[in-house]
């Protein structure tokens, strides 16, 4: 059975006034093959990982409730097969900002326990820490699971992975065991150094370990979604984590010495990775990072 958006639906979606962003007219949604089943929508948000075949759809997060009708429209230009999952592989707006508009489509949302958890009661704003009220039941997730969750479907394993705390504490990667696709959630992304939301207890220590989890999940022909960014591969990704434990070591020398934050700043301890992966503004700034990691470390 088909399901599309019907013209009350459209008037039912959330308003963009309280989602992040606006010109949500202006945003183009695109659809990219990756490999097997696997296929890459991208719009404004986190890369959505879809996989498509005979037993229907499964989404990867789904980005902003604005963008639900072109997200739909996107997957569908592919397979007008029904959507018959989303998984959320964290709490953030940009990955789960579509549960409404889908769950009122039929679509069941899958998340770890801690996510839902999340999701329904308070959390933190990332940028300016202000304390927000939960979704609604809505959007809450109907399905949870504690450790993994397994779909056999569409002719392969998809293997739905909780992973240490590290860009929040209810971090999952999903793994497209016959495609050789790994959606890595906003574990790891190609754009700058990683987010590690702590308001929501991720850990930078936790990301090294998933990353390794991931790494170690990977062969030489896997291919990574990023949760933002372009698609890459093991080597890339075994890469940036060789970084950031270079990055790290650094800091440690300064807090095992009883340098001040100033001072272990001072010495830039990012300073080759920086024109690449740096940046003054935005959600992820170089001196944010390494502060995180200052205090991880036990620095004051």
């Amino acid at each position: 059975m088909k399901r599309f958006l019907s013209p009350g639906l459209l008037l039912s979606f959330i308003c963009a006034a309280n989602t992040p962003g606006g010109n949500w007219n202006k945003v183009v949604v695109t659809i990219t093959e990756v490999a097997g089943t696997v296929y890459m929508v991208e719009g404004r948000g986190g890369n959505i990982g879809v996989s498509i075949g005979d037993d229907g759809i499964i989404m990867i997060d789904d980005q902003f409730a604005p963008l639900t009708e072109k997200i739909v429209t996107a997957v569908q230009s592919i397979s007008d097969k029904p959507i018959d999952f989303v998984v959320n592989t964290h709490l953030h707006p940009d990955h789960t900002g579509g549960n409404e508009n889908l769950s009122s489509m039929g679509v069941q949302i899958v998340a770890h326990d801690l996510v839902r958890d999340r999701l329904e009661s308070r959390t933190v704003n990332r940028q300016t820490g202000e304390i927000g009220r939960g979704m609604p039941d809505s959007a809450l997730p109907t399905l949870t699971y504690r450790d993994r969750l397994t779909f056999h479907y569409n002719g392969e394993e998809i293997r739905v992975i909780k992973v240490p705390a590290a860009h929040t504490d209810g971090d999952s990667i999903v793994h497209f065991t016959g495609s050789n696709v790994i959606h890595m959630g906003d574990i790891y992304r190609t754009t700058t150094y990683p987010y590690v939301d702590v308001n929501h207890g991720g850990t930078f220590q936790g990301t090294l370990d998933a990353l390794q989890f991931a790494i170690n999940q990977a062969d030489d022909e896997t291919v990574i979604i990023p949760g933002h960014g372009m698609l890459t591969n093991k080597e890339e990704m075994m890469a940036w984590r060789k970084m950031l434990i270079t990055i790290r070591s650094r800091i440690q020398e300064s807090v095992d010495t009883g340098e001040k934050l100033e001072e272990a700043l001072a010495r830039d301890p990012s300073m080759e990775f920086n024109e690449r992966w740096g940046a003054d503004s935005g959600i992820v700034t170089t001196k944010g990072f390494l502060t995180m990691i200052y205090k991880e470390l036990g620095g004051e």
